[in-house]
């Protein structure tokens, strides 16, 4: 799948794209860990608060997008370089709960990520299960894992054609739902301004949310910035 607008091209990467993948994790990492983009500082507020490597987080990147991409539900975009300055990476499997610390050394503190992402999509399992009368499956729904985007000119257009290209194709493939953990007000508003992700409601009507104020290692996020970790979806097919 290729679309072109007038400054970017949009591509879904393939695994014998080596080299676009490790530009595709340079993109997200510059993302996440903190970029200035014309002026304006980009950055992922809990990999930013916390003790996090900038090569350390590349490779966890690298080998999430080298272990998904075979799904097909990761996209570039490019400019007319060929340098990737965006990327939207998903994948189509169940969220894997482990309960434990896995990471250790220099990336210890993603253990911290790593336990909010498993207590909202823990909940969020629950509850989509309740409603749906069925367990989740692979291949069901969408996650929308990753966004990053360093592109200077017409950024918000390069975050909808990516979404947009994503969701398609899941529509297309019978997939019944996309969801997303929004970690910050900016992404969330961006999830439902150009998505039409909604923040996800348990079976009492509870947003599904991890509190950074409730979190001893990310109280000190500005709630200006971040307040928690939403599960955003919209339903597919219907």
């Amino acid at each position: 799948m290729t679309i072109s607008t007038r400054l970017y091209t949009y591509d879904v990467v393939s695994v014998e794209q080596t080299d676009l993948i490790a530009k595709a994790a340079q993109c997200l990492t510059k993302s996440f860990v903190g970029v200035d983009i014309a002026g304006k500082w980009v950055q992922e507020p809990m990999v930013g608060h916390l003790d996090i490597r900038e090569e350390d987080f590349y490779l966890f990147v690298k080998e999430y997008i080298e272990s998904t991409v075979d799904q097909g539900y990761c996209m570039v975009a490019q400019d007319h370089n060929h340098e990737v300055v965006g990327v939207l990476a998903g994948d189509t499997n169940v969220p894997e709960i482990i309960g434990e610390d896995v990471f250790q050394g220099s990336f210890v503190d993603m253990n911290v990520i790593l336990h909010v992402l498993e207590d909202v999509d823990k909940r969020f399992m629950e509850a989509y299960q309740e409603k749906n009368g069925k367990e989740l499956t692979d291949g069901k729904l969408l996650h929308l894992f990753m966004i990053g985007v360093t592109a200077k000119e017409n950024r918000h257009e390069v975050i909808e054609q990516l979404g947009k290209g994503l969701i398609e194709k899941a529509i297309a493939e019978g997939v019944e739902a996309v969801y997303a953990e929004a970690t910050n007000n900016k992404s969330l508003r961006v999830l439902e301004k150009y998505h039409g992700l909604k923040k996800y409601k348990d079976s009492e009507g509870h947003d599904i949310m991890h509190a950074y104020k409730e979190n001893t290692r990310l109280n000190e996020i500005s709630e200006t910035i971040a307040d928690g970790t939403y599960i955003v979806l919209r339903e597919l097919n219907q």
